[in-house]
C-alpha cells in the first residue's frame, strides 16, 4: 500500500485483504498482443468493453457502473483535485487489477491497460453517469439525491444502480457541468441549466430548493442528430410528412414545433434545419445551446444568467434584437417562453421568412393561444386582434408532436395558419396521426392520414423549382411510414 501523499488516496478503513487477494501478475507474463497502432482511449476503451461482452456475455454498462462503485468505496475522492492525471492513473490500476481478478475477466496485458486508461477518462470526467452517457440506448438520466439514478429507454423510465459516494461527490461532477459552460449554482443560485460537450441538456436543483438533495436531469444527444429520413423509419412521421416538411423548410416558409416536455421537439427541429440550403447565415439562439446545425454558416447565441449581485443578465429577447442586426438569413430560436415571442414574430414578418422556433403546447391552436399570452407580456401597446393578426401573418406552418403513452414519439398534426376570419386566427390540418388501438404490450396502433386540403404555399413552390406530388394529399389511403420515398 502506498504511503506518504499518494498513500492518501486510499481510504484507510477499506483497506484490501491481503490474504485474499492473489497477488497481481506482471504484464510481462500475460500473453500480449501483436503489435499495433496505439488506439485513441475511446477505442481502446470501446475493444476491452467488446472483448469482456463477447468472451462473458457481459452487460458492460453494468459491469462499468460495478466497477465505479468498487473504486468510489476505496479511494479517498477529497484529494482527487490536488493530484495530476498520471498519479490518478497510477493509484487506479492496482484496484481495477483486483477487481479483474476477483471477477475472473479473461484479459491480456494490452487489454487491461485499455480498460484502466478508459477507467481513468471516466473518474476524471462525470464518474459514475459515463457509462450512462455513453450508452446510446439512454435517453434520459434523470438523478434523485447520490444515492438514486433512473433513465429513460425506448420511452419507459426504469432504475439502475448507478451511486454516487455521497452528496458531496455529486455536487462536484455537478459543479464540473455548470463550470465548463461558465454558470455557477449554489444556495444563492440552487437553479440552473447548462449544457455537456456535445450539446445534452442538463438542469440542476440544489439545496435549499431541492428537499432531498440534488436533482440532476440531462436530456441526451445522439451522437448522430436525427435527420427526418430516419424519423420516417423510426415510424416518428409518415413520408409525406416529411416531403412536406423538407419542401417547406427549402421554400422558406416560417413554422413554429409545438409538443409538450419531452415529446421530441428539438429532435424535429434539428432534423427540418438539415433542409436548409448551406448558402444561407443562420443566428441560433437559445437558453443553453444544444441546436446541432449541420451548416457551415451559423452563429450561435445564447442567454447570459444574472451575476450574483443581480446585474448583466442578458435574455433571450435582448439576443434577438441584436440578431436582427447580425445580417442572418434566418434565426432559429431554440424555444420561446415569454416576451420574445413579439420579436420573433416581427423578425418573420420583416425579411426573415423560414424562421423557426419551438413552443410548449398539447395542440395547435393552444400553441397560437400560448404565442398571444407572451406577446402581450412584452408590454407593447397592441390590441389583441393586432397580435392576432401578426401571428397570423407571421406563421404559416404548426408541427405538433406528441409523447404516446407507450413511450413513443409522433407528429401528431401538420397545420396551416390561413389568415383571420373576423377576430379568430383560421387554421387547417393538412396531415394528422389517428390513433386504432392499443395492443396487449401497451403499445399504440394507428395510421397517419392526409386530410384532403392542400395547402396554399404550394401553389407557390412551382416558382421556385420544389415539386410537391400530389399524391400525398390522398385522404383515401393511409400514408406510409418505415420507408423513404421521393
Amino acid at each position: 500500500m502506498a504511503t506518504g501523499f499518494i498513500g492518501r488516496f486510499y481510504k484507510q478503513q477499506q483497506q484490501p485483504d491481503e490474504e485474499n487477494v492473489r497477488e497481481a501478475p506482471e504484464p510481462g507474463s500475460m500473453p500480449v498482443a501483436e503489435a499495433a497502432p496505439i488506439p485513441s482511449p475511446e477505442a481502446a476503451g470501446a475493444a476491452a468493453s467488446a472483448r469482456l461482452e463477447e468472451s462473458l456475455g457481459l452487460d458492460m454498462v453494468a459491469e462499468r457502473v460495478n466497477l465505479h462503485r468498487h473504486l468510489l468505496d476505496r479511494i479517498n475522492l477529497g484529494i482527487l483535485d490536488t493530484m495530476d492525471d498520471e498519479e490518478i492513473a497510477t493509484e487506479i490500476r492496482p484496484l481495477v487489477k483486483d477487481y479483474i481478478r476477483r471477477n475472473n475477466f479473461p484479459l491480456n496485458a494490452k487489454e487491461i491497460n485499455d480498460l484502466i486508461r478508459d477507467i481513468t477518462d471516466e473518474m476524471l470526467g462525470l464518474g459514475p453517469i459515463e457509462p450512462l452517457l455513453a450508452d446510446d440506448s439512454v435517453a434520459d438520466i434523470l438523478i434523485n439525491g447520490y444515492n438514486s439514478v433512473y433513465v429513460e429507454r425506448r420511452g419507459k423510465l426504469e432504475s439502475t444502480a448507478v451511486r454516487f459516494k455521497d452528496e458531496d461527490h455529486l455536487l462536484r461532477v455537478i459543479n464540473k457541468i455548470v463550470s465548463a459552460v461558465g454558470r455557477r449554482v449554489d444556495e444563492s443560485t440552487p437553479l440552473v441549466d447548462a449544457r455537456l460537450k456535445d450539446g445534452s441538456r442538463v438542469n440542476v436543483a440544489i439545496r435549499p430548493i431541492s428537499v432531498d438533495g440534488p436533482l440532476v436531469s440531462i436530456r441526451k444527444f445522439t451522437r448522430k442528430p436525427l435527420t427526418l429520413e430516419r424519423l420516417v423509419e423510426h415510424g416518428a412521421m409518415a413520408n409525406a410528412m416529411r416531403i412536406l416538411l423538407s419542401a417547406a423548410v427549402k421554400g422558406r416558409v416560417s413554422m413554429i414545433i409545438s409538443g409538450g416536455t419531452g415529446s421530441g421537439k428539438t429532435t424535429l427541429l434539428n432534423a427540418l434545419s438539415s433542409q436548409i440550403s448551406v448558402k444561407e447565415r443562420l443566428i441560433t439562439i437559445e437558453d443553453a445551446a444544444e441546436l446541432q446545425l449541420q451548416q457551415p454558416h451559423v452563429g450561435r447565441l445564447e442567454t447570459r444568467p444574472p451575476t450574483l449581485d443581480g446585474r448583466n443578465e442578458v435574455r433571450q429577447r435582448e439576443l434577438l434584437k441584436n440578431a436582427l442586426r447580425m445580417r442572418p438569413d434566418r434565426i432559429i430560436v431554440g424555444e420561446v417562453r415569454g416576451e420574445e415571442a413579439f420579436d420573433m414574430l416581427q423578425a418573420m414578418n420583416t425579411g426573415h421568412e423560414g424562421s423557426m422556433t419551438t413552443i410548449h403546447a398539447n395542440t395547435p391552436r393552444d400553441a397560437v393561444g400560448r404565442l398571444e399570452q407572451m406577446v402581450g407580456m412584452a408590454g407593447m401597446p397592441m390590441s389583441q386582434l393586432s397580435i392576432r393578426s401578426q401571428i397570423a401573418s407571421a406563421i404559416t406552418i404548426i408541427v405538433q408532436v406528441q409523447r404516446l403513452s407507450d413511450g413513443s414519439r409522433k407528429v401528431v398534426s401538420i397545420s396551416e395558419i390561413t389568415g383571420m376570419e373576423g377576430e379568430v386566427v383560421q387554421m387547417q390540418e393538412i396531415m394528422r396521426f389517428r390513433r386504432v388501438a392499443t395492443d396487449e404490450s401497451g403499445r399504440i396502433q394507428g395510421e397517419f392520414r392526409a386530410t384532403g386540403l392542400r395547402p396554399r404555399f404550394v401553389e407557390e413552390f412551382a416558382e421556385l423549382g420544389i415539386v410537391v406530388p400530389a399524391a400525398i394529399f390522398d385522404p383515401g389511403k393511409p400514408l406510409q411510414t418505415g420507408v423513404v420515398e421521393s
